[in-house]
């Protein structure tokens, strides 16, 4: 299943290997173009290239305590880059969590479970 336009998609997630099991995942399914960062700072550092979609961590840095979480992150680039469409990904399963995060700007919210990469690459497919 693939568009017929090729999108270019951010993962901006700190554990690697959850970036590169989707990136994999994500090639293997479409034609788009995926680039991974391990931190908010990498993915705004990066805004030039345009993506079109960017899967962003809820929970992203959260081992340094002075680096932008994911919810940070999206809200400062929303404020600049508005047509991007952000998918909210986190293991956190609380009803709280989701709506603020679709509040806060992101299309869809996605918990890491075993249906995730299906999830993702569907709702990547109807962004437009």
């Amino acid at each position: 299943m693939s568009s017929k336009t090729t999108k270019l998609i951010f993962i901006v997630d700190d554990d690697e290997m959850l970036q590169t099991a989707l990136e994999d995942y994500i090639t293997r399914k479409t034609q788009h173009k995926v680039l991974c960062f391990g931190t908010g700072e990498e993915c705004m550092e990066n805004l030039k290239q345009s993506p079109d979609v960017i899967i962003m961590d809820y929970y992203l840095n959260s081992v340094n305590k002075d680096a932008a979480n994911g919810l940070d992150t999206m809200q400062a680039i929303k404020k600049k880059h508005s047509p991007i469409h952000f998918i909210m990904l986190s293991s956190q399963e609380r009803y709280g969590i989701a709506l603020q995060s679709l509040q806060k700007g992101a299309e869809q919210y996605v918990i890491k479970d075993e249906d995730a990469f299906d999830k993702i690459v569907e709702m990547i497919e109807e962004l437009s």
